[in-house]
């Protein structure tokens, strides 16, 4: 196990850092004190909004924890094809009472002022979605005493952030829920992404940093796979989202193990970036003609979503969950973490006993 990267962790457990209302400064705070890497989402935020997030942690926790950072967008977007997409939505905003929003309200998540805050303000990790960071941005993460953690999807883009100078990989599987932080939006490769444990073999033989591993994880036998694979540690979302701390909607958090949402799907219905969420019916009827166009599509839909998740209604909402969403436990996120912990040594001991058994976690 990597001392850079988990030295100062009594678990190799971090919970995902969940953009949209989920990763709260509560939830970071109690994952962090029961051992765990808790993670701040500073996307869809405006810098000082991160920064008064951060402030608040410190007040909670004394414990590590980082913040997540999303990489400013090359402007790719067809302005004809997003047209047509607000068209067809136009029934959407008569149903909810709402306007749709501008789509074109900003590229770049304020990233050059919130990595200023975080130099200026330095805090124990930051991580970075959808790119990788210039070296120098990296280095001065670096002197400022930050751990540097970039999302990978593919070996190349692992490689990518390895040249880049970050001192770990995530190494996100297409079971994950919520956007895939692939490096490039290419419409011809969704659903084409590969499943975590082979990723993080793969990864493990072409890179030499340490590897956080992501994807579906709901349990520490399943941490405990990821482990023996290469990895330093697991990053968990969907099973910090059902906990009492995450700021998730209630009707988000039921809907993970209702009946009625059996499965997930890759989609960019919500925000015109593949992200994974429960196939409901806005996903179903707009999720075919979504343009590759991000994040045009998240502002455009942003109303929309807002006013379904204020009415209580699953049906419209971006239902963010990775594919082991049924597993989800409602346990105060500090003692998922102990039961995690708990279930990850009972794995490493039946593997010891039983070697042949591998397999099997």
């Amino acid at each position: 196990m990597s001392s850079a990267l988990t030295g100062f962790l009594p678990y190799p457990i971090v919970q995902a850092p969940m953009a949209g209302g989920g990763s709260v400064p509560q939830l970071a705070a109690a994952v962090s004190e029961a051992g765990g890497l808790g993670f701040l989402a500073a996307g869809y935020k405006t810098a000082d909004g991160m920064y008064q997030e951060i402030k608040q942690l410190r007040g909670l926790t004394s414990r590590p924890f980082g913040v997540n950072l999303f990489m400013p967008q090359p402007d790719h977007a067809d302005p004809a094809a997003v047209g047509v997409y607000a068209h067809q939505l136009a029934g959407e905003a008569a149903w909810y009472e709402t306007e749709l929003g501008d789509p074109d309200s900003g590229r770049d998540d304020g990233y050059d002022a919130k990595l200023a805050v975080l130099l200026d303000n330095p805090v124990p990790a930051v991580s970075f979605h959808f790119g990788v960071p210039t070296p120098e941005a990296l280095q001065a993460l670096r002197r400022a005493g930050t751990l540097t953690l970039v999302t990978a999807t593919t070996v190349d883009e692992a490689l990518a952030v390895e040249r880049a100078g970050a001192d770990a990989v995530i190494v996100q599987g297409v079971e994950a829920g919520g956007h895939q932080g692939t490096h490039r939006d290419l419409s011809e490769t969704d659903g084409c992404g590969i499943g975590v444990l082979s990723l993080v073999a793969q990864v493990r033989e072409a890179v030499a940093l340490p590897i956080v591993a992501a994807g579906g994880i709901m349990r520490g036998s399943q941490i405990a796979a990821v482990l023996a694979a290469g990895a330093s540690a697991a990053q968990l979302g969907t099973a910090f989202l059902a906990t009492p701390e995450s700021g998730a909607p209630a009707v988000h958090k039921e809907a993970l193990t209702n009946p009625l949402f059996v499965r997930t799907e890759l989609t960019r219905a919500f925000s015109g970036r593949p992200a994974r969420g429960l196939v409901n019916r806005f996903l179903r009827e707009h999720g075919p003609y979504a343009p590759a166009a991000y994040p045009d599509v998240h502002h455009l839909t942003a109303p929309l979503r807002k006013a379904a998740a204020k009415a209580g209604d699953a049906q419209g909402m971006a239902l963010w969950a990775g594919q082991g969403h049924r597993m989800a436990r409602e346990l105060p996120a500090g003692q998922l973490v102990e039961v995690l912990a708990g279930e990850l040594a009972a794995a490493r001991t039946a593997l010891s006993e039983n070697p042949a058994q591998g397999g099997a976690l």
